[in-house]
């Protein structure tokens, strides 16, 4: 089953993992919402700039570092995701117990291993 996946933290830089990300679950056919800092289009999807409550998201892939992320606490829950993966360089016990709290699954992972080896 594919998961629609919100990347939080999207960037139009192709050497940033979130640009690889996007880019891998196009490939593997899931649909991908993505947010970050300055807009435009990163394979054929559009990075948003606003916080936009997108609905029946599953998968929420992070890649803000901890400090940056808790401008997104609030949002994070709204989505009510399945899961977030917090992706090396985003570990953040605050956040996790915020989403626990919320009936979130944490998955501290590497969304580009995951794909890889056919765990997302």
């Amino acid at each position: 089953m594919k998961k629609k996946t919100l990347v939080l933290g999207a960037s139009l830089k192709p050497r940033r993992y979130s640009n690889i990300a996007i880019n891998r679950l196009r490939n593997y056919n899931h649909e991908v919402k993505a947010l970050g800092l300055r807009s435009g289009v990163v394979n054929d999807v559009e990075i948003d700039t606003e916080l936009i409550l997108y609905t029946d998201i599953d998968t929420v892939t992070l890649y803000l570092n901890p400090k940056r992320q808790e401008a997104y606490y609030d949002y994070l829950v709204g989505l009510q995701p399945q899961r977030v993966i917090f992706n090396p360089g985003t570990e953040n016990p605050e956040l996790y117990t915020i989403l626990r709290a919320n009936n979130i699954e944490v998955e501290v992972a590497c969304t580009l291993v995951l794909l890889a080896t056919n765990q997302y």
